[in-house]
């Protein structure tokens, strides 16, 4: 008997129950990104059923979940049908997803290129509507030490002090350093703030015997090399 609604038409059920059924039916894969929004909200709104709702907001965000996911509690409820709870329900979702995707690039802690540099990097820096910068340390082996945050700043950039940087580098006994910082405006190409800051990064880890291997700016799903680009 408890299987019985299993036989029931989807059609049949409440709309804002419909997303469920399908996902018992079929599994979650065969849900689109709103009808997975639509169960994690439960409900729309007078004119609208959850799905319908779901789909407005993944519409403000160009259906872009990682545009989504820079939404915060207030801009999330100034969408007719979401409250604190709904928002919360949201934020909490998709910074799972966020850190699922760390966890997976962490089960593979060796750099070997450019590529598995902005997979260790970019769940930190991706979403952020405003510029950071992060070091990646290294053993001898390239093997990830860890991940560390050196500045913060505006839209436009952010100062790095290396007396700073460096620090971490040798409390944590790094024997390589690779640069990271984000473009919020999604433009990769490096100003020549970015180059000259490089460089100057680069003499001070040769006199310390820490090489600066890769400086990585990241846009959103995008990433541009030094070491790829030959600006190093």
């Amino acid at each position: 008997m408890e299987n019985e609604n299993h036989n029931i038409s989807i059609k049949h059920w409440a709309e804002d129950d419909r997303p469920r059924e399908k996902l018992i039916l079929k599994g979650k894969a065969a849900l689109s990104d709103a009808e997975l929004i639509a169960i994690l909200i439960g409900s729309g709104n007078r004119n609208e059923t959850a799905v319908d709702l779901s789909k407005r907001i993944l519409n403000s965000t160009q259906n872009n979940l990682l545009s989504l996911s820079k939404l915060n509690l207030k801009e999330l409820q100034l969408f007719k049908g979401i409250g604190e709870a709904k928002a919360i329900s949201i934020i909490a979702a998709l910074e799972l997803g966020k850190r699922r995707r760390e966890s997976e690039a962490l089960e593979k802690p060796k750099i070997a290129t450019s590529r598995d540099a902005f997979e260790i990097i970019q769940s930190v820096l991706s979403d952020l509507r405003y510029e950071e910068f992060w070091v990646i340390l290294l053993n001898r082996s390239n093997k990830v030490i860890g991940k560390f945050q050196v500045s913060d700043g505006g839209v436009a950039g952010t100062v790095v002090d290396p007396k700073k940087l460096f620090k971490l580098a040798l409390e944590n006994n790094a024997s390589y350093v690779i640069l990271s910082h984000n473009h919020p405006s999604g433009n990769l190409k490096p100003s020549e703030a970015d180059i000259l800051l490089t460089r100057k990064l680069i003499e001070a880890g040769k006199l310390l015997e820490l090489p600066i291997l890769d400086h990585i700016i990241m846009g959103e799903e995008k990433y541009l090399s030094f070491a790829d680009e030959g600006l190093l």
